[in-house]
């Protein structure tokens, strides 16, 4: 999580100066829900994401490198340099990628849910949106799919209580996202987003579910993001003692550190040297970006036939 948050602050620095071309979305605030759905899956479980995925994809195992790299468009990234910050992708990662169509990255782990049940393969997959995702419809198809053929997928919506700039509660009818999902007869669960090991729990009972054959869970993670919409957002729309608020009570590092404390594993100085690995793999990160080559404009015609083949190769 240290690293995450390292990682967005760069990237936001770097986004206002223009060494980082078309803006991006930070994460920053809601790395509770990536590092404890991550670290309850396994190695052949796949994630696909959102156009908010800095931090799904640094938690499922891609590198600050590569990362960095395709948020500088250079030909070291991930996606070689072609898909930018919406658009990060690694299949021998398990990584389906993140997703610039708003909920359309749970479809994608709907239709891999389904080739996993359909070659019997003991592997869940796990589908991000946001709480403005679940005012889509395509959401609720991928929703209704999944339980009516029992699927092993795991759909969590990332509440980060905005789209964009409109508070949820002036979008959405109900009670909550979970009350929705609850009507297409499969288990539903909200969860504090910033609490990292309840993240786990939840997730984790998901995936023992789905891999006993009772197909897919809808989590609710209630999260926020401490950064606007995208880089540049003034962010007129939300009070700054709100942020302030969640900053200084529910930050998810501050209350895992706030706990390993008092179970006595975890020391100011342990602290204080965890966040400087992070500070170094970070300015590493960048300092790699920055002397990656542009992309080959020949090579543009191989790329992605190669890359989707990557991503068949898994199915």
């Amino acid at each position: 999580m240290l690293l995450i948050r390292q990682f967005e602050a760069e990237s936001v620095r770097l986004s206002l100066s223009n060494q980082i071309p078309g803006g991006i979305h930070s994460s920053a605030g809601q790395e509770g829900v990536a590092v404890g759905t991550a670290q309850a899956l396994g190695p052949d479980d796949v994630v696909s994401g959102t156009h908010r995925s800095h931090h799904h994809a640094l938690a499922k195992g891609l590198t600050p490198r590569e990362v960095m790299a395709e948020l500088f468009g250079k030909a070291d990234g991930c996606a070689g340099g072609r898909g930018g910050s919406m658009h990060l992708v690694d299949a021998s990662r398990h990584f389906l990628g993140s997703n610039g169509i708003v909920g359309a990255g749970l479809g994608l782990a709907m239709g891999y849910a389904l080739a996993m049940k359909m070659r019997s393969l003991p592997a869940v997959a796990v589908g991000y949106f946001g709480d403005g995702g679940a005012n889509t419809g395509r959401v609720w198809e991928f929703i209704n799919m999944a339980a009516l053929w029992q699927l092993p997928l795991l759909a969590i919506c990332e509440n980060n209580l905005y789209a964009v700039e409109t508070h949820i509660s002036q979008a959405m009818a109900g009670e909550s996202v979970a009350d929705r999902a609850r009507g297409f007869g499969l288990p539903t669960e909200t969860v504090d987003g910033q609490d990292v090991l309840a993240v786990y729990d939840a997730v984790r009972r998901a995936r023992s579910r789905a891999l006993a054959g009772q197909g897919p869970t809808f989590i609710e993670a209630l999260t926020y993001r401490y950064e606007g919409h995208n880089v540049g957002d003034v962010q007129n729309y939300r009070e700054k003692s709100e942020v302030a608020d969640w900053l200084s009570v529910r930050d998810p590092i501050d209350r895992l550190r706030q706990r390993l404390t008092a179970q006595g594993e975890l020391d100011d100085a342990g602290y204080a040297a965890a966040t400087a690995r992070a500070a170094d793999i970070v300015a590493d990160a960048i300092a790699f970006a920055d002397s990656s080559p542009w992309p080959d404009p020949a090579s543009v015609d191989r790329a992605w036939p190669a890359a989707s083949a990557a991503v068949a190769g898994r199915l």
